[in-house]
């Protein structure tokens, strides 16, 4: 068994860069890694807030605006999966159109604490899509990419079988000084059991036991 290998491999799928809040559009392009315009005039590409790769096919970010569409091009996105309750912008709908995207929408309530109620049915609905490889490649974004997201990647893992404490690394990560205690509750109490019957034909999916977990703490800390 080449642990080793798969150990590196699930390690970078949350190594992507994080773009935090309160940047101007010129720190954000520098802190995504994006490559200048040349002499020629080349475009450049600018991913989204808070983007990453969460697993083969599988991508997440914040909302996309137009200055993200020539980036999400690239991606070759089947589908898009939307956490908030307001309507898609025409802007956005219109790409989708335009580049044959179909769009899921599971809208979530953006409440803060102590309000927090976050539907276990509507998170395990998102989760059936995210899990249909058809639907790859896909994107999983909401406002900032940070708690709903978050809270739906975080479940996502638990399918994945990582161990607590590298779940909530990950979500800590994106969340940073804005992470919420009730969201890493509701990750911990989740029960997967009602989609553990759907396939999962992910690079991260087979081989994981506590050991690799404790590999991955280690390794993010």
């Amino acid at each position: 068994m080449k642990v080793e290998k798969m150990e590196v491999d699930m390690c970078k799928t949350i190594e992507v860069a994080v773009v935090e809040d309160g940047k101007s559009s010129e720190s954000r392009v520098a802190a995504a890694g994006v490559v200048e315009t040349d002499k020629d005039g080349e475009e450049h590409y600018v991913p989204p807030l808070n983007f990453a790769m969460v697993d083969n096919g599988v991508f997440r970010s914040g909302f996309p605006d137009t200055a993200n569409f020539t980036f999400l091009k690239t991606l070759g996105l089947r589908s898009i999966l939307y956490l908030c309750p307001e309507p898609y912008p025409e802007s956005n709908t219109e790409f989708l159109k335009s580049n044959g995207i179909t769009l899921f929408q599971f809208g979530i309530e953006g409440n803060k604490e102590p309000f927090v109620n976050i539907p276990e049915d509507t998170i395990r609905d998102a989760l059936k899509v995210v899990l249909d490889v058809r639907n790859h490649p896909l994107l999983i974004h909401c406002k900032r990419g940070k708690h709903r997201t978050g809270c739906l990647v975080g479940c996502f893992r638990k399918l994945q079988r990582w161990c607590l404490s590298s779940v909530f690394d990950e979500y800590q990560r994106f969340a940073a000084a804005k992470a919420r205690v009730t969201d890493q509750r509701f990750m911990e109490l989740f029960d997967v059991s009602a989609v553990k019957h759907i396939s999962m034909p992910f690079s991260c999916s087979k081989g994981i036991d506590v050991h690799i977990c404790k590999f991955l703490h280690r390794f993010n800390r």
